[in-house]
């Protein structure tokens, strides 16, 4: 997709016709193509040979990208706009109330302007915005000696708190880049590190610590760092606790409605880690007030979030035993466009293992089929785990199919393609859940044999079932439900809310 196309998909319906009436206030005469050609992109239906000729009549290429030049302009200019109107209104207030207060101070009207220096940092406090309560707290102290009700003392620790404040945030925009950029190389270039130790020395580095009066911008960042640690360990359950009471503190703050995009992330990330954890009915909860904040501003990043949420819902559905549900919400949008691909593909993959549990085989090869890019594009786009899980699934219904010649060139290829990978992440269980698969394709009456279950049992170094993946535990369900000659999704559901039976 490219810049023009990626910025009207990203508007909301209510800024497509605020920008179509921008236009017709820019365009000299009326009927301008530019609005024409911008309605065609919204449509999203053409391609653009197709929309060069409904413009023309004909393929005039250099009118058609001039045209669509122009276009992008505009679109840069209209954003611009939109966002001063929306974005800065308190920044400008701050503005002019420093300008306002630094002319009194030079007139002598210490008492006035120490009055608006006091809105100023009211305000600048409630929105965290620490440059600018710099530059109140330093002209506070630059004139402090003219007015002697000022305790220069308590101004000179706000000042110094505030330096450490933002400092922090600095801080916290350095490290996660860097976990970011980490994570990004073990994730898609499949580079091999340790990231935990590297995660703890970077936090240790930068002197990161959880403060009562993050912004939601900071907030994100640090809960964000931490989730980062969790996806590569696996280990989603120790930062629960950790995620939960850093986003209730920041609450306690009244200021909770700016800042709105940050706040849907903490929200989403909450609920994802509770779905990991198998927190079901917990994850449903932070998903509603996500939902809620994507209401927010005339759903202003509704769009943005769109496929992020129906993503998590439809898997909390899912695994709640709702998965009619869940199907039937993921279906109208599996094949739609959009900018979020590592969502969209996510999305894909989760409906074929709907499909899959639900023994509907034939909907599963025709979701599976449709994903035709090479293993290594998917890798680039949604990364390593997301294309070992295709495989894996690809494997599974080519069994169930029966298409046995297909099963063994599969598996080869597996092997040759990610045994290497999964040994130095330390995941060999893969490896052996696969031994046990060309087991039971190959000899499927040894399968309810003693020897073989025993076999299933001690092949595996399981960790406590509040703790284990789920989607590790899915794929085993699989292979368990071949033992008990037991439907998948029951013995599915059976595994996972096995740990919920036991507390």
């Amino acid at each position: 997709m490219n810049d023009l196309n990626y910025i009207i998909s990203t508007l909301s319906q209510e800024n497509k016709q605020r920008f179509v009436i921008f236009l017709e206030k820019k365009n000299k005469r009326k009927d301008i193509k530019n609005i024409q050609l911008f309605k065609l992109l919204a449509k999203n239906e053409l391609n653009s040979t197709s929309i060069c000729k409904t413009l023309y009549g004909n393929n005039k290429k250099d009118a058609y990208h001039g045209l669509r030049k122009r276009l992008y302009d505009a679109l840069i200019d209209f954003t611009a706009n939109i966002s001063l109107q929306e974005e800065n209104t308190v920044n400008m207030s701050i503005i002019k109330y420093l300008l306002a207060a630094r002319t009194f101070l030079e007139l002598k009207n210490h008492k006035a302007a120490y009055k608006i220096l006091a809105k100023a940092e009211k305000l600048a406090l409630e929105h965290h915005l620490y440059p600018y309560l710099n530059e109140i707290y330093s002209t506070q102290i630059q004139y402090a000696h003219a007015n002697p009700s000022i305790n220069i003392n308590d101004v000179i620790l706000k000042f110094k708190k505030n330096k450490l404040l933002h400092q922090q945030e600095d801080n916290l925009n350095i490290v996660y880049t860097k976990i970011r950029q980490t994570l990004n190389n073990i994730n898609f270039k499949s580079e091999i590190t340790d990231f935990e130790t590297l995660f703890k020395n970077t936090l240790k580095d930068y002197n990161i610590t959880l403060q009562e009066n993050l912004s939601f911008k900071s907030l994100y960042q640090l809960i964000a760092i931490v989730s980062l640690s969790a996806f590569v360990t696996k280990d989603y359950l120790k930062i629960e606790s950790f995620l939960i009471n850093a986003y209730k503190k920041r609450l306690h703050d009244d200021s909770t409605d700016s800042q709105t995009y940050y706040h849907i992330q903490i929200l989403y990330l909450i609920a994802n880690t509770l779905f990991r954890n198998k927190k079901f009915e917990e994850s449903l909860r932070y998903l509603k007030l996500m939902h809620n904040q994507m209401q927010d501003q005339q759903k202003k990043h509704f769009y943005t979030f769109k496929l992020k949420y129906h993503l998590l819902l439809g898997l909390n559905l899912n695994y709640t035993n709702k998965q009619k549900q869940a199907i039937e919400l993921l279906v109208p949008i599996v094949n739609k466009k959009h900018v979020d691909i590592e969502s969209l593909l996510d999305i894909h993959l989760s409906l074929s293992m709907f499909y899959f549990q639900k023994n509907d085989f034939n909907n599963t090869l025709k979701l599976l089929s449709q994903l035709n890019h090479s293993d290594k594009w998917y890798s680039e786009k949604a990364g390593k785990a997301w294309v070992i899980k295709k495989n894996l699934m690809e494997i599974l219904l080519h069994i169930e199919l029966k298409n046995i010649d297909l099963v063994d060139s599969r598996i080869l290829s597996f092997k040759r393609s990610f045994s290497k990978y999964l040994k130095a992440i330390n995941q060999q269980r893969v490896l052996t859940f696969l031994t046990l698969v060309e087991t039971y394709y190959k000899k499927p009456e040894k399968i309810i044999t003693p020897t073989f279950k025993n076999t299933v049992d001690t092949s595996f170094e399981w960790i406590h079932p509040d703790q284990e993946d789920i989607f590790v535990m899915s794929f085993y369900a699989w292979l368990k439900s071949k033992i008990e000659k037991q439907h998948i999704f029951k013995t599915t559901l059976e595994l996972i809310h096995k740990y919920n039976y036991q507390n």
